[in-house]
């Protein structure tokens, strides 16, 4: 990523050791709370800035302190560069992240902390624009300090250097410092947002009003219905028809190639429409990335939601502790072996928390984003999904149920396509990989065609 991108991200955070992160927290929080704290923060930050990158061709690198690479991807996920800090100082860290970006090819650079957060994508975006006319870029913290700083390559030289030097970092004055600095080297630079930190205790309420922010005010921002869609002409109007438009809900079908209507039916239908490719949970992940809204609802193409699932959603996700949520699932088929399917499989998702995507699975975009969507497999990429979500709070599923299309069972027959179901959980459960059990998949759908 970094290799074809002219313009890099950095963000400073460090692994949450517990007795070395936010230390200034451990009086109040403990060892524990403050590392936790620290967790949180930086999957928010990261959150805030996956989006944006991926639609930008934004670079994004993590130079970390403490920890070591494994480690830190084993937290935040193998898709970013990491880089561990070096540097007695943070102004000699932040000078020798810089130097490494335009060495490495960078055109512009940013440096950004996890500590903030009202931080949002649209204030990096802003920050690149500026450095297109200004040779720095400065995001102003309200304790003194600044959380964003910024330089285009032909703006960094050795003389920039002077701006991380002689500086007490923490202190009140460290902005006013570094302006001092760059007016008397004569750098012009330019202010981004004024936001507020959250470094000692008294600044924990702004940390609390985000999260509240985020769980109370979802319905002033809606869902994004995210439908991943290949030849689906038959049933992608009944689906979309079941969404609305008029539930400030947003929809996207993600095309994986169709070569019938799909795409123009979509359009006619208002939908936005976005090319992809197989596996579905690239359609789905691409789908996420163009998403506006505070929550993302994934949507088979052959599943209809019932009506108001925009406030059945709502009032689901604003549970305390829920991360997710899905429907319970109806079959469109009166067949009672149908019906003790469908009973099977709703008791399942509700005692064990474990909703599959036929189900219409809905998740906080943040938190979606915080666990690098879904991942990339050619199959059971609800299934994995689910099972990470469990780790971060409750899966709750709702009694409104959305209606599926009963063509799997009827095409293959409804005693084999369960069976072959259940002998993909359990080869998953086994250790066999995605991609052994989706050719054995393929392999079990042509012979019971050819049956």
């Amino acid at each position: 990523m970094s290799s074809i991108s002219k313009e890099r991200l950095i963000i400073f955070t460090r692994y949450p050791e517990t007795g070395t992160t936010k230390t200034r927290m451990i009086p109040i929080l403990g060892a524990i709370g403050a590392a936790n704290l620290h967790r949180e923060m930086t999957e928010h930050a990261l959150s805030q800035v996956v989006g944006p990158a991926a639609s930008n061709n934004l670079a994004i690198e993590i130079r970390y302190d403490g920890g070591n690479e494994d480690l830190m991807q084993r937290w935040l996920g193998s898709g970013f560069e990491y880089v561990l800090q070096k540097g007695d100082d943070l102004g000699q860290r932040m000078q020798r992240a810089f130097e490494d970006a335009f060495e490495s090819g960078a055109a512009s650079a940013v440096i950004i902390g996890t500590d903030i957060p009202d931080l949002t994508g649209r204030v990096i975006k802003n920050a690149f624009n500026v450095l297109k006319q200004k040779k720095m870029v400065l995001g102003p913290a309200k304790d003194g300090g600044y959380y964003l700083i910024g330089f285009p390559k032909t703006a960094f030289s050795p003389a920039v250097g002077d701006l991380f030097s002689g500086i007490k970092w923490g202190e009140k004055d460290v902005l006013k410092k570094t302006i001092n600095a760059a007016t008397g080297l004569g750098i012009r630079y330019f202010l981004v947002d004024e936001l507020e930190d959250v470094d000692r205790p008294e600044d924990l309420f702004i940390w609390e009003r985000r999260k509240n922010k985020i769980h109370h005010n979802v319905a002033a921002t809606g869902i994004s219905v995210i439908i991943p869609a290949v030849n689906e002409a038959d049933h992608i109007a009944g689906t979309i028809a079941s969404i609305g438009h008029g539930n400030n809900t947003q929809i996207i079908v993600a095309d994986g190639g169709s070569l019938d209507d799909t795409v123009s039916i979509a359009r006619s239908l208002g939908a936005t429409v976005i090319e992809s490719s197989p596996p579905r949970s690239r359609q789905m992940n691409q789908g996420a990335d163009a998403a506006s809204k505070e929550v993302l609802l994934f949507l088979h193409a052959d599943t209809r939601l019932p009506k108001d699932f925009d406030k059945s959603v709502f009032r689901a996700l604003k549970q305390p502790g829920v991360a997710a949520g899905a429907f319970e699932l109806r079959i469109d088929s009166p067949d009672p072996v149908i019906r003790f399917i469908e009973y099977v499989a709703n008791r399942r998702s509700r005692f064990l928390k474990m909703p599959y995507g036929d189900q219409a699975v809905f998740i906080f975009s943040e938190v979606f984003h915080q666990m690098g969507g879904f991942p990339a497999m050619p199959i059971m990429e609800d299934f994995e999904l689910i099972r990470r979500l469990q780790k971060k709070g409750d899966v709750v599923t709702i009694f409104e149920p959305v209606v599926t299309s009963p063509r799997r069972w009827l095409n293959h027959g409804i005693l084999k396509t369960t069976l072959i179901n259940q002998l993909i959980v359990l080869s998953y459960f086994m250790g066999l990989s995605p991609e052994t059990i989706a050719r054995l998949y393929r392999r079990s759908k042509e012979i019971s065609c050819k049956g």
